[in-house]
């Protein structure tokens, strides 16, 4: 799949996704948020499919990418944010020593070097939980954080002793001295 990237002085972005069956389909993102979609025959003119506001695109966009729901088992999602920062989903299995100890107990971002932004429990999601909020089993722990954070992160739900980052288990801090803090979230 090629995807080609173009930019509309005055309007915006324009991104062409070859679909691999003499079709395109054509996303128009304006400077003011909202996004048109069109689909392209061969060298036929496009055709308009819908126009969304900047709101539902970015709900629809996390849909698309699996945020809600992972049609093939797998125990974590990430979404890039830059070239050094990414969110991941971690599933809590049953069996993790994590379960039932809290992010202050764990000592998580010190350990790990990784933030814990949410927490997903059944049909609910605590954002931005406090240290003293306790891991439960088959919870989904949304983390941010560089991808070797995440991968420590990882490591620590799963018991994955490799996960470490250094023969200590410290993760090493970053400029703002993030992996210090006192509250371990």
């Amino acid at each position: 799949m090629t995807i080609y990237e173009s930019d509309l002085p005055g309007v915006g972005k324009k991104f062409e996704i070859d679909l691999g069956d003499d079709s395109t389909l054509v996303v128009v993102i304006h400077n003011t948020g909202k996004r048109e979609v069109f689909k392209r025959e061969g060298e036929a003119d496009s055709v308009k499919l819908f126009e969304i506001t900047d709101q539902l695109a970015r709900q629809v966009g996390s849909i698309l990418e699996g945020a809600y729901f992972q049609p093939i088992a797998t125990d974590t999602t990430e979404t890039m944010l830059d070239d050094d920062s990414l969110l991941e989903w971690v599933k809590v299995p049953d069996d993790s020593e994590t379960v039932g100890r809290t992010l202050r107990e764990l000592d998580f971002r010190k350990a790990t070097g990784a933030s814990v932004v949410a927490i997903q429990r059944d049909d609910d999601t605590e954002s931005n939980p406090g240290p003293d909020t306790a891991i439960e089993a088959d919870d989904t722990l949304i983390v941010l954080g560089t991808r070797e954070a995440c991968h420590r992160a990882e490591s620590l739900v799963s018991g994955d002793a490799d996960g470490n980052a250094d023969a200590d288990g410290n993760a090493d801090a970053d400029e703002n001295g993030d992996a210090d803090d006192e509250d371990g979230a």
